[in-house]
């Protein structure tokens, strides 16, 4: 016997529905149809208000033939179903409570618990949504790709087949919701999603790019992208290097477990043998472990022809065991400490630079080396709110080229290792009271460092008074310890008038032991201490005025006046951590302007700076900052040896003379599309000693590009070991048509007037697939084999990954 009820107030239909649903639980937990009374003790409700047991339908109509119930929208009104986390809307769903199998049709949209939404005109669902039959079968998955089939059986909780399917990454409707061909698909015959597995698998897959068929295999698999990463291989790498020939790198991911996994990614080269280059990765409960290893069995191949072939030095060619370490690791347990280590290594000072090891030089631990130099280290770090400490060991690897080779960049002389000190141990702690102090803020600081040397380095180690004369090479380096403690207290005023008082403090005391000092000059292991005070005061009066209802200007005139007792620079002390400056607007009204404790500076100073910052249309601004010090008297100190005179001395800091360099400094961002930054630092003649700036700009939704200009004339005398430079560097990308463009790089050394580096390439790219094709030249010093140019290949692929672009 069929009842239909019918009724316009949807909302009393729900609390019917409501009312029965232990009935329709009940069933789809397998009991009979006759059991109609809701149970006396209820499962906790879950996010959605509903029991695990109970179902919530919303329809325009219901109607029950026997054991089989139908729920149905009218005219474009769909049934809404909620039941065990899944949400089904459909034009129609029927439940039968004998079988407890769910069927529905039009329109059918299913959310499973875990958020992906299945599309289809006919779904059928089993009791305990392992199972079920869906036509015209289509899901999106969250990362934006989708899957679609004729149809689709879903076998088991974890296991989907799907017939005559096609999967893409990419987006299948434009911006207006039309559809559109996606840019990548693969068609197959027979699709099956192995959720176990963690992978889909392919029968008769046929790739499709901007839908035209360009490759077929009989079986192909990638992970599911549901998942986060799974085993297989990635995207190749193909390059081109004059010394290797054709490279192409292989990739594949071993997934170990969901906090381990293996990357073996060989590198096969047509004219020298391979390069096995590994990868392993390790998560724990409070820390991480990466470690990268190459090796190779190979000649040392580059340009060793020199314009005298009969007197080359004696450079080891012949094949040998080469090879790389690159590991760090990362622990933070629960509390105060954490710590680390990085061991860096490799057996070719070129080895990076001839089989073009991707970012060997990266900043993994506590403190890192320079640019082509590597660090082993080990350190621990206690931190607490005020206080903190930390105790490392390092030592460094240099890959710099010291004396290059124009002719025969193979013969390059590299930077020796043995002049590079061993650093054990180097504390640093900081420590300030819970509370001001005399109104103010107290810091102590404490450092102690150790440096052992083997081989003798002069300038700018060493002072120009103890550096020796004559034959250097039978000279050991020079070891030094040091100790210092520092105490700053500082505290901040306001007037009413709106003017910023900050009087402060600093006193300092150093004692350093050095050894293996020149001989000669009548000196030996010595002890040497020395100790420094300083107060002063430091004014700041910023002033604002309203340009517009959308524009002010903040003018900020700021001062500073210290004194100091005399700063004691022996020149017994090497010059370690203070060799370079960046005098900069903030490190220009530091007591301490040098980054380290060998040099410091004392006597009378006054520093003076004004920023003026102009913004206007939310957000928008423009920004520029001038300043310069004044001490009592010149202090020679600072001055070091000319590398190719040593009997001259110049000035590389700007602060030896009485008058300072001017700092200049500013940036800019007119739009949200275009911004910039510069910093210079010019000498009391109006030579600039250095500068820096940059320029980004974008328009179009896609079009940028950068430019960077950088110059550095701190050493006056030209020579060949002048370390002067000036650069260029350019990038960008211009759209022509559509998702076609080109792109250009290139790194241009106004200083030898060469382009070091530059490339140019053909570029598509859309919202899933981005593809470069061009030419590119390395003429960069330090390549072993000399200039080097070809053909490059960059591909990505959205859920297939990508080579490394």
């Amino acid at each position: 016997m069929q009842r239909d009820r019918r009724a316009p107030d949807t909302a009393a239909l729900r609390l019917r529905l409501l009312a029965g649903a232990a009935a329709v639980a009940l069933a789809a937990s397998g009991h009979g149809a006759s059991a109609q009374t809701v149970p006396t003790a209820s499962a906790p409700a879950g996010p959605d208000g509903l029991t695990p047991n109970a179902v919530y339908i919303e329809a325009d109509a219901a109607s029950r033939e026997g054991d089989l119930i139908i729920a149905s929208g009218v005219g474009e009104s769909r049934v809404l179903a909620r039941f065990r986390g899944a949400t089904l809307r459909a034009g129609e769903v029927s439940y039968d409570l004998e079988s407890g199998v769910a069927t529905a049709n039009r329109r059918v949209e299913f959310t499973d618990p875990g958020g992906t939404v299945v599309f289809a005109s006919h779904l059928e669902l089993d009791s305990d949504l392992k199972a079920g039959v869906a036509v015209d079968f289509a899901t999106r998955f969250a990362n934006g790709a989708s899957l679609m089939a004729a149809t689709a059986v879903r076998r088991s909780e974890q296991v989907n087949e799907l017939n005559y399917a096609i999967f893409t990454p990419c987006p299948i409707c434009d911006a207006e919701g039309n559809p559109k061909e996606p840019s990548i698909s693969i068609q197959a015959e027979k699709v099956v999603q192995n959720e176990e597995l963690r992978a889909v698998l392919y029968r008769n897959a046929l790739f499709r790019v901007g839908g035209v068929p360009v490759f077929y295999l009989p079986f192909f698999a990638h992970p599911d992208p549901t998942v986060e990463r799974a085993s297989g291989f990635l995207v190749p790498i193909p390059s081109y290097d004059e010394g290797r020939g054709l490279s192409l790198e292989v990739p594949y991911l071993h997934v170990v477990s969901p906090s381990e996994d293996w990357l073996i990614s060989p590198q096969l080269n047509t004219d020298v043998a391979p390069l096995l280059n590994l990868q392993w990765r390790r998560r724990f409960a409070n820390g991480s472990v990466v470690a990268r290893a190459g090796y190779t069995h190979e000649e040392n191949f580059g340009d060793f022809d020199g314009p005298d072939p009969d007197n080359l030095p004696d450079i080891p060619i012949a094949a040998e065991h080469r090879s790389y370490l690159l590991a760090y690791g990362r622990f933070d347990p629960d509390g105060p400490w954490r710590g680390g280590f990085t061991a860096e290594r490799v057996s070719d000072k070129t080895l990076f630079d001839r089989y073009d090891i991707r970012d060997p030089y990266q900043e993994n631990g506590l403190y890192y080396g320079d640019r082509r130099r590597l660090i082993s280290q080990a350190y621990a770090e206690r931190q607490t709110d005020r206080s903190y400490f930390s105790i490392a060991a390092f030592d460094m690897q240099s890959l710099r080229v010291a004396v290059p080779n124009v002719d025969a960049p193979g013969l390059n002389i590299f930077e020796s290792d043995d002049s590079l000190p061993f650093v054990a141990p180097l504390i640093e702690a900081r420590w300030e009271p819970n509370g001001p102090v005399l109104g103010g803020r107290l810091r102590l600081r404490g450092t102690a460092v150790a440096l052992y040397r083997d081989a003798y380095v002069g300038s700018p180690v060493l002072r120009p008074e103890i550096v020796p004369t004559g034959s250097l090479s039978a000279l050991p380096g020079v070891d030094s310890r040091r100790v210092s403690g520092q105490a700053e207290w500082r505290r901040a005023l306001t007037s009413r008038a709106g003017v910023r008082w900050e009087p402060f403090i600093d006193v300092r005391a150093d004692a350093y032991s050095v050894g293996d000092l020149p001989p000669g000059l009548g000196l030996d292991d010595e002890t040497i201490t020395r100790g420094r005070a300083t107060a002063g005061l430091d004014v700041s009066y910023p002033l604002i005025r309203r340009m517009s209802d959308s524009a002010d200007l903040i003018l900020e005139p700021m001062a500073q006046m210290s004194v100091s007792t005399d700063p004691d620079l022996d020149p017994r002390i090497p010059n370690e951590d203070s060799q370079t400056l960046e005098l900069d607007e903030s490190s220009l009204f530091r007591t301490d302007r040098f980054p380290g404790y060998d040099l410091l500076e004392g006597g009378l100073r006054f520093t003076a700076g004004m920023r003026a910052t102009l913004r206007w249309d939310q957000g928008r601004q423009a920004s520029l900052f001038i300043g310069r010090s004044l001490r009592d008297d010149d202090e020679p100190g600072f001055q070091v040896p000319v590398p190719d005179a040593p009997a001259q001395l110049y000035d590389p800091s700007g602060l030896a003379s009485d008058t300072s360099d001017w700092v200049v400094q500013g940036s800019f961002s007119p739009s949200d599309r275009i911004r910039g930054w510069g910093h210079a630092t010019i000498d009391s003649s109006g030579e600039i000693r250095r500068a820096e700036t940059a320029v980004d700009g974008r328009w179009g939704r896609r079009n940028l590009a950068t430019v960077s200009y950088i110059i550095d004339r701190s050493n006056p005398l030209a020579g060949p070991l002048n370390r002067n430079y000036e650069f260029l560097q350019l990038s960008g990308q211009q759209f022509v048509y559509g998702n076609w463009g080109v792109t250009v790089a290139g790194i241009a050394d106004l200083e030898r007037d060469l382009i070091t580096r530059s490339e140019i390439g053909l570029l598509f790219d859309d919202d899933c697939f981005r593809f470069e094709l061009g030419w590119r030249r390395d003429n960069t010093r330090v390549r072993p084999t000399g200039p080097s140019e070809g053909l490059y290949v960059r591909l990505n692929l959205a859920t297939f990954g990508g080579t490394g672009y």
